[in-house]
């Protein structure tokens, strides 16, 4: 019997960190033109913006419950243990399709122990609760002390997010006409946060571009926690360059233990589209897990 930790492809984690620890990262369903593609599987997220950009139908929905199964069975017959970092429920019904899934299963295999994770943070914000979880892992520290951990590197975790474009954002439902044109003509631009629901809100409006990515990098000083300390993390939406130069500014302020950088896959990107720069990292100490944390 072993002890596994697993999470979906809603996590933007780059191929190095998956294949490092072999994480079982379980795909999110996206429809392009009437036919569903597996993000991470059967779609990355470069070739993901180029059919944006021309235009395609996208449309995107969570993983069901009878693929919950088909990943959840074989870790029930071969009597592991096992964490599921989830997607946050404030944005999909991941949670209560893995749920589902698990009622079903337990039927067939009573003695099955998984623990479901509602982590309330998207993108690689719940990417980095994963990371954390694998290194503590790899360090040998207990699993009840992993899964407490999880739980804590959740209910602190910050995503300081803004977006180049509104469009995306309206087409998603998620802006009123009316403000994404004038949000258009006036090139304003929102900040956004994943609030304590799990749920991506808008709280500030900044004017421009340069102005907006400036206001993400103060709010890291304003909101995160011995910074010096952490390994961060930093996604765009296929604006490489962008994210680069938010990475050095972010060194150079706060000198951070380190940044992962990685892509905004298609459960994110295609509801906000190109150009969407996302900073994740802690609003309190590590020192409680520091010894598995090396």
């Amino acid at each position: 019997m072993a002890f596994k930790i697993i999470t979906d492809s809603a996590t933007d984690l780059p191929k190095e960190i998956i294949d490092k620890y072999q994480l079982h990262v379980i795909p999110t369903p996206v429809t392009i033109d009437g036919t569903d593609y597996f993000d991470g599987k059967t779609i990355f997220p470069e070739e993901f913006y180029r059919i944006q950009a021309d235009g395609a139908d996208i449309k995107t929905y969570h993983i069901n419950q009878y693929m919950f199964r088909e990943n959840f069975e074989p870790y029930a017959k071969a009597g592991d243990e096992v964490l599921y970092l989830c997607f946050s429920t404030g944005i999909a019904g991941t949670f209560n399709a893995a749920n589902l899934a698990k009622e079903e299963l337990l039927e067939e295999y009573p003695d099955f122990k998984l623990t479901i994770l509602d982590t309330k943070c998207a993108s690689l914000g719940f990417g980095l609760v994963v990371e954390k979880a694998l290194r503590m892992q790899a360090n040998g520290a207990p699993k009840e002390l992993i899964i407490e951990a999880a739980q804590y590197f959740c209910d602190h975790m910050e995503h300081i997010v803004t977006v180049e474009t509104l469009e995306y954002l309206y087409k998603g439902g998620r802006l009123s006409r009316t403000s994404a044109v004038l949000g258009g003509v006036l090139d304003v631009k929102p900040i956004i946060e994943v609030n304590d629901e799990g749920a991506l809100v808008a709280f500030e409006k900044v004017r421009g571009r340069h102005k907006s990515l400036k206001r993400c990098v103060e709010l890291v000083g304003e909101r995160g926690v011995e910074l010096d300390k952490q390994i961060i993390g930093v996604v765009h939406g296929n604006d490489p360059k962008t994210c680069e130069q938010v990475c050095e500014v972010l060194m150079e302020k706060y000198h951070c233990r380190g940044i992962i950088k990685s892509w905004v896959g298609c459960a994110i990107g295609a509801h906000t589209g190109p150009g969407i720069i996302g900073i994740v990292f802690l609003s309190a100490s590590e020192e409680k897990y520091a010894d598995y944390l090396k």
